[in-house]
């Protein structure tokens, strides 16, 4: 279950970079789309790296600025503060993934909605990202999350 979670975002991750690929081939494209494609592509590598591969040691030297500023209030202000809190989470939590339901950039912000998981079995949480990129790299961080409940007043998903 675990890897079929992993392939869903894989999955998601190579629909959406298709997507902006064929968007990029489009002749005309204006600078600003250009930007933003790009922004969007680094995003979700950059989160594919920390919450997919777990690859702390790459995400820190390719995704974030040497000034980074972080807006959640439950994750520690600077780029060395945010890489020790991936490096313990993903020791603590090593099943723990994605999946990207929705992205969308505007010049150099990114959002991301998507469904976070700590295992497997976890129904996780509904998370929003909104990051500020520099030069492609992630410069400030606004997050806001809750969790997926077990029953829910209506029929909507959460995602």
């Amino acid at each position: 279950m675990y890897t079929g979670i992993k392939r869903s975002l894989q999955s998601t991750s190579a629909t959406l970079l298709t997507s902006l690929t064929l968007v990029s081939c489009h002749p005309g494209e204006s600078a600003q789309e250009s930007l933003e494609e790009l922004n969007l592509r680094k995003t979700v590598y950059c989160m594919e790296l920390l919450e997919v591969e777990l690859d702390v040691a790459t995400a820190e030297r390719e995704c974030f600025a040497d000034n980074y500023i972080q807006h959640a209030p439950h994750v520690p202000d600077g780029r060395d503060a945010v890489i020790a809190f991936f490096a313990a989470r993903a020791e603590k939590y090593p099943e723990s993934t994605i999946e990207i339901k929705r992205a969308a950039a505007d010049g150099d912000f990114v959002w991301l909605h998507l469904h976070s998981r700590r295992t497997p079995d976890a129904l996780g949480s509904a998370i929003i990202h909104i990051f500020r990129l520099e030069d492609g790299r992630f410069a400030e961080h606004w997050g806001v999350g809750q969790p997926v409940p077990e029953q829910s007043a209506h029929d909507n998903s959460m995602f």
